[in-house]
């Protein structure tokens, strides 16, 4: 199936959540802003979505985000100090964020849904194909996914979510999908898609993640939909409007993602994805893999 729909430029980055679970920390500073080893979380994030080539990123903020804007900004003084000092390698490291694209930033007011927020990308987008990336979720940057769904969105023309095959017993904390094999493809069809069910009731074992390719269609049928689950606007009413319907823009499909993904969603996650990341990191994973031994012989005792 080949389309003339325009190839997807625009990245957009929900960051508009309160951050209730991991309060204190994030009473007075973003959970985006949280560090995963030496950069914030919502920086591994805008780098994944440059990394193919997304450099035009609209970020989904609130009130108590600004953070997240100074984080992408530049700081004449703190680089005059830094280069005064000779001191290259952290010079370079804060230019990298101030670097890393066009960056726009739209408030949601009032935190009402992943699919309002969404849909405050409306005018930003306009009437072409987006990536949307969600801040929980860490892929990899040496694993692929994005690219390869933004092939899966030229090629079908319509919207792509992200998969991957969980415990049966987890997939009541995701989104899930019910899916159709397509000889010869390397992604499947979305038939249906259930929010959080109980694991007798899930159709498969594969929950959807915080990466999303979609058709601007999408902005319609936000409008028309009403609140869902825990009263807000959901995305996943709207794709599972998109997946059974018929028209320019419907169609939904999976990529089954069998790479590294790190969770940041809540606080033992978060713990777990700092160890990880800073076990493959070149300075300190060395002496982290060194001590880490020592120290879970000690849990044992």
């Amino acid at each position: 199936m080949t389309t003339s729909n325009p190839r997807v430029r625009k990245a957009v980055i929900p960051a508009a959540g309160l951050g209730t679970r991991f309060l204190p920390a994030t009473k007075a500073m973003p959970k985006e802003m949280l560090p995963v080893v030496d950069k914030p979380a919502i920086q591994y994030v805008v780098e994944e979505a440059v990394g193919v080539g997304l450099n035009d990123v609209l970020m989904i903020t609130g009130r108590n985000k600004r953070a997240l804007e100074d984080h992408f900004d530049r700081v004449p003084s703190l680089e005059s100090t830094l280069s005064d000092k000779g001191d290259t390698k952290k010079l370079e490291s804060i230019q990298a964020a101030s670097n890393l694209g066009d960056i726009h930033y739209v408030r949601q007011g009032d935190p009402n849904g992943l699919g309002h927020a969404v849909l405050r990308a409306r005018q930003h987008v306009g009437n072409e194909p987006f990536a949307v990336l969600l801040g929980d979720d860490l892929i990899d940057a040496r694993d692929e996914l994005l690219g390869t769904m933004i092939d899966v969105q030229a090629k079908t023309g319509g919207s792509v979510v992200a998969l991957i095959e969980v415990d049966p017993s987890q997939i009541s904390a995701y989104g899930c999908a019910d899916i159709e094999e397509i000889d010869g493809e390397g992604y499947v069809r979305i038939n249906r898609l259930v929010e959080k069910p109980a694991a007798d009731e899930a159709p498969s074992n594969l929950a959807v993640i915080g990466r999303y390719v979609l058709h601007p269609a999408v902005f319609d049928v936000l409008e028309e939909t009403g609140p869902g689950r825990g009263g807000e606007i959901q995305l996943t009413d709207a794709l599972q409007e998109l997946a059974t319907g018929e028209g320019e823009g419907y169609g939904v499909y999976g990529v089954i993602f069998r790479g590294r993904r790190y969770d940041t969603g809540d606080k033992l996650s978060y713990l777990k994805a700092c160890v990880q990341l800073a076990v493959d990191s070149d300075d300190l994973g060395p002496g982290l893999r060194e001590w880490l031994p020592g120290f879970a012989a000690q849990l044992s005792k």
